[in-house]
């Protein structure tokens, strides 16, 4: 089968993950797949007959992409040329997006998109009511897709309340390489000169919330042998960094994008925090589960129902702060505490959130389209 993937490649975000690794798997198992994304306008025209298919821009970001006035001919004239069986598109959050549907119907070209904006359905503050407002606007849309990948039964729900079929809708769960994102060794404590090691990765963004994050570390009075690292950039990074620093036994490692390191960093951690105010489901989450940290994420969008029964401590957003200024001392003092609910939370990403277990959804789903059978959901 012959998939056209639309996605992204830069800059690091969690969509640039998901891409990168589905194709790769579906490359893996036979595939072919022909990758269209938005990158800076070669010299002259790329010929069309290559697996790589640039398409212009005039902005891009981590959370939303400017298409040029070209790109949506560029993207035309490649499908023609590709004759692919499927297309699938990892919304990139642009303009592009609402045109898809209409192209794809007129090359009769199977259509199916993932879509990854954050949501909180529990929770009502500032950064929720802002993607509930994304929500709004694409629902229209998404009604025009064959059909829409989803993370969740929280998701599914928000977007047939606004009024998205529930039949195009199929919960396909975020996965992780559960054998490169695994438990192992590392030096990065003593890098560290540390004996326990708290880390954050994602961006430094309001919908984050790092500084509830950061004020809960510094109220804590954390012992000198305990640090907390974070990994990732954004727009609060340089003001955050003025407030909290070495002396408050913080370390800001800015974006890291060699995958081995990352790895490095989170096999030598004990604990993982994501005190977002809005969340899919996230990757930065499964993939410290699955090296078997003790993980602490809020309750919002799917990152809950993840931490579910035992497998991490599940946040309430709006107080993180004081939540933590009780629990980072308690892992500290009883780090038998650690270990456990590391153990549950690897558990929980080998059972539920592998790659190898969403591919396999996805090769299913995909057989059903292309033969125009009602897709199932996926659990």
């Amino acid at each position: 089968m012959h998939i056209a993937w639309l996605g992204k490649k830069s800059p690091p975000c969690g969509n640039v993950t998901y891409s990168r690794e589905i194709t790769n798997a579906l490359l893996d198992r036979g595939y072919r797949v022909s990758f269209l994304h938005f990158a800076q306008e070669q010299g002259q025209s790329q010929p069309l007959d290559v697996e790589e298919v640039s398409l212009p821009f005039l902005y891009k970001s981590q959370v939303y992409t400017i298409p040029s006035f070209r790109a949506s001919k560029v993207l035309i004239e490649s499908l023609q040329t590709l004759k692919p069986d499927l297309v699938h598109a990892s919304l990139t959050l642009s303009p592009l997006d609402f045109l898809l549907p209409e192209i794809c119907e007129e090359l009769a070209i199977p259509l199916v998109a993932t879509f990854h904006p954050a949501f909180s359905d529990k929770h009502r503050n500032l950064s929720s009511g802002t993607q509930h407002f994304m929500y709004q606007l694409y629902a229209p849309f998404l009604a025009n897709y064959d059909h829409v990948i989803i993370f969740s039964q929280a998701q599914q729900e928000v977007l047939i309340r606004l009024g998205v079929p529930a039949e195009r809708l199929v919960v396909i769960p975020n996965g992780v390489d559960v054998d490169k994102y695994s438990p192992g060794p590392s030096q990065v404590k003593a890098e560290f000169n540390c004996d326990r090691l708290f880390v954050y990765q994602g961006r430094i963004a309001i919908e984050k919330n790092v500084e509830a994050l950061l004020r809960g570390w510094r109220k804590a009075k954390m012992p000198p042998g305990c640090k907390l690292v974070l990994v990732g950039e954004g727009a609060l990074m340089s003001s955050l960094m003025s407030t909290y620093g070495p002396e408050q036994n913080i370390l800001w490692l800015g974006m890291i994008a060699d995958e081995q390191r990352r790895i490095e960093i989170l096999r030598g951690a004990d604990v993982f925090i994501l005190p977002s105010f809005v969340e899919g489901l996230s990757l930065s989450l499964l993939e410290a589960m699955g090296c078997g940290l003790a993980c602490l994420a809020t309750d919002v969008g799917a990152d809950g129902e993840v931490l579910e029964a035992g497998a991490g401590i599940a946040l309430h957003p709006q107080y993180v702060q004081s939540q933590l200024r009780t629990l980072l001392p308690l892992f500290e003092q009883h780090p038998e505490i650690v270990t456990i609910l590391g153990q549950k939370a690897r558990q929980r990403v080998v059972e539920r959130y592998s790659l190898s277990r969403n591919i396999d959804c996805l090769e299913k789903f995909y057989d059903q389209v292309v033969r125009k059978v009602k897709p199932y959901a996926h659990s």
